[in-house]
């Protein structure tokens, strides 16, 4: 018996330094892109925002009046609704009589083309849009004056087919949302930026920006094309880069907004994280084992309490996780409630361990209070409620 659970340390204490190390790696690709220079930008084409919307959702009135505080010489937001009833709408009429000299259009698209309702708005929306240039991104998304200048800029090398930006969250009053938000900001954005130095660049896009062209979109197969796909956003990226495009990371960092969850709400919204990326990249998903570096630590201790090694793991573990969290918490997306959070980092990587496990048990999502099955990044309906 004690045998077997020196060996089960042992294995969980290997899996932790491994995990180690890939915080080590993210702690140098967070440095690499704080190195980055930063150009003046002097491309600056004509571009259309356009956000899909469906009802309201924290900060959203923040986030419409930090798009119509851009420094940018020539830009509309477009905003797509299925009912014009929805009070989103309403929102944005608000936001008009506040910025009347903005250029501001709600869209109203009724069709439901698949099962992504984004995307199926987003579909009715593009042939509405001004520009050449067209940026997507959510509703809840706050960004800086200088944010589109910054973004943009990158369209200037001909080959650039996509930009996108890292984002932090928000945290919201509860528990199980302080949990996602520490996640997102000292781990995920992290692996974001870790996979940009092993794939020599970045092959996915991320929801929070998505920048490219009427003619990438159409090279590509359109936004009909992912009407029934969840990882929407990942999707445009890989399939601009599969197309030869490069796929650029900006330098800019937007902020999102993060639900107050109940337990059930935060379980499901990360096991539909879960289950895309696993459906998206099932080899680089298998190989997040590794990353949940706490966890084994705290489990090679409990195998073994009386091994003295299992408990220096735990401390280096400990060490380089904190590290990694400054880096890109602090320095890199310049959250300033990291260190206020960071006594939930246990909690939150062991409930992230729980949900990779999960993941392998089952190919069902809930997503808007519906349930649906995946079948390689594809949207089925079971025709059940979540």
């Amino acid at each position: 018996m004690r045998i077997g659970l020196e060996v089960l340390a042992a294995g969980c204490a290997l899996l932790a330094l491994a995990g180690t190390g890939y915080f080590a790696m993210c702690i140098w690709a967070g440095l690499r892109f704080l190195s980055h220079r930063r150009e003046t930008p002097t491309f600056a084409p004509p571009i259309s925002i356009m956000k899909s919307l469906k009802g309201v959702d924290p900060h959203m009135r923040a986030a419409f009046r930090s798009h119509c505080l851009l420094e940018y010489p020539q830009y509309e937001v477009l905003f797509g609704v299925n009912d014009l009833n929805d009070p989103a709408a309403a929102l944005v009429k608000e936001v008009q009589q506040e910025f009347p000299n903005a250029k501001l259009r709600v869209i109203h698209c009724p069709e439901v083309l698949g099962a992504n309702g984004k995307i199926s708005t987003l579909a009715q929306m593009l042939p509405r849009a001004t520009y050449e240039h067209v940026l997507i991104n959510d509703s809840d998304i706050l960004v800086e004056p200088d944010f589109l200048g910054r973004v943009i800029q990158n369209f200037a090398h001909p080959n650039v087919g996509m930009v996108t930006t890292l984002y932090r969250a928000l945290t919201g009053r509860g528990l199980w949302s302080r949990l996602e938000a520490i996640g997102i900001n000292t781990d995920f954005m992290g692996g974001v930026l870790v996979a940009r130095e092993i794939e020599g660049g970045i092959r996915f896009a991320l929801g929070a920006t998505m920048a490219t062209t009427k003619s990438v979109l159409a090279k590509i197969g359109g936004l009909e094309s992912l009407v029934d796909v969840l990882g929407d956003d990942y999707e445009l990226g890989a399939r601009a880069a599969a197309a030869g495009y490069h796929v650029e990371l900006g330098d800019s960092v937007v902020e999102t907004a993060v639900a107050d969850y109940k337990w059930l709400d935060y379980w499901h919204h990360q096991l539909r994280w879960a289950r895309t990326n696993k459906g998206l990249r099932p080899g680089g998903y298998f190989g997040m084992i590794i990353t949940f570096a706490l966890p084994w630590a705290i489990l090679a201790v409990l195998a073994a309490p009386r091994a003295w090694w299992t408990w220096a793991v735990l401390v280096i573990v400990n060490i380089v996780r904190a590290l990694a969290a400054a880096v890109i918490g602090l320095k890199v997306l310049q959250d300033s409630e990291v260190w206020r959070d960071f006594w939930l980092v246990p909690l939150r990587d062991c409930a992230a361990l729980a949900v990779w496990v999960a993941s392998y048990l089952g190919n069902t999502v809930v997503w808007r209070g519906e349930r649906f099955r995946l079948n390689k990044g594809q949207l089925i309906r079971t025709n059940s409620r979540g």
